[in-house]
């Protein structure tokens, strides 16, 4: 007996449409006449469904067919059972499609979903970085744009320049480094407002090019400068190295230079 001469062996692949037109054609006629396979089609179908809801973007070209191709190699589960109620007259029950295969279909949309997920979630994370992106350059622009914006700028040991940028009006200050070298690894910049000789953490720095620019994070207050300190990869809650650079704030009505 082949399968396609059992109908009872093809209603999972059946739910996950997994038949060519012949196959499909002869189990919508034996679901006509079987009851119990019906109800066994409704629930294969209901759990790809559920697995299928995580499916936001298309398999890749080519999915169908292998999915097919390594079923055929599955070994199918020996017939069993005799006739009983919802079953048709005169024909052996079996357990349908084999376990195996039922699983590795199921498996497929399984790590399809799975797969999207991570996708979508990679997607939120690209947006949502993009929006911080967009969010600090417009707050550097702020401050650089401020009629009262101050500068102040100096070397930074091992290499480089930074350029302090503060806005009284704001109560905000920008960073601008250029040329910094790639800190150790595990390692990584970190801003600190000077608050009379008590240094407050303001934000990491990772240079990415020649130039780089941040909004500090929080505000100036009472500061009276600024200082840069390398650090563990997070950055700390207080300054474990020797500063790199310091710069003492300009006091009010000092003139911007650019």
């Amino acid at each position: 007996m082949t399968i396609i001469d059992d109908p009872h062996l093809l209603t999972g692949a059946y739910a996950v449409h997994a038949l060519d037109d012949e196959e499909r054609a002869a189990v919508e006629e034996h679901l006509a006449r079987c009851d119990s396979c019906a109800q066994e089609v409704r629930e294969f179908t209901e759990t790809a469904a559920r697995l299928g809801q995580a499916a936001m973007v298309s398999p890749r070209r080519g999915m169908k067919d292998e999915v097919l191709r390594r079923i055929t190699t599955v070994r199918q589960d020996v017939p069993h059972a005799g006739p009983g109620p919802g079953r048709e007259s005169g024909r052996p029950r079996t357990r349908r499609l084999s376990h195996w295969a039922l699983a590795a279909c199921l498996a497929v949309a399984a790590g399809l979903g799975g797969t999207t997920v991570w996708q979508h979630q990679q997607a939120q994370d690209a947006r949502e970085q993009e929006r911080r992106t967009q969010r600090e350059a417009q707050g550097v622009a702020a401050v650089l744009a401020a009629p009262d914006a101050r500068t102040r700028t100096g070397k930074v040991s091992g290499g480089g320049s930074g350029t302090v940028v503060v806005s009284a009006s704001r109560d905000r200050a920008a960073f601008l480094a250029t040329g910094l070298p790639t800190p150790p690894q595990g390692k990584v910049y970190q801003l600190w407002f000077n608050d009379d000789g008590t240094m407050r953490p303001a934000g990491l720095l990772d240079p990415g090019g020649r130039t780089e620019s941040v909004l500090m994070d929080g505000h100036v207050d009472r500061a009276i400068g600024m200082g840069l300190t390398v650090e563990p990869s997070g950055g700390s809650s207080r300054p474990t190295s020797p500063p790199v650079a310091l710069l003492n704030f300009p006091p009010d009505g000092t003139p911007m230079i650019l």
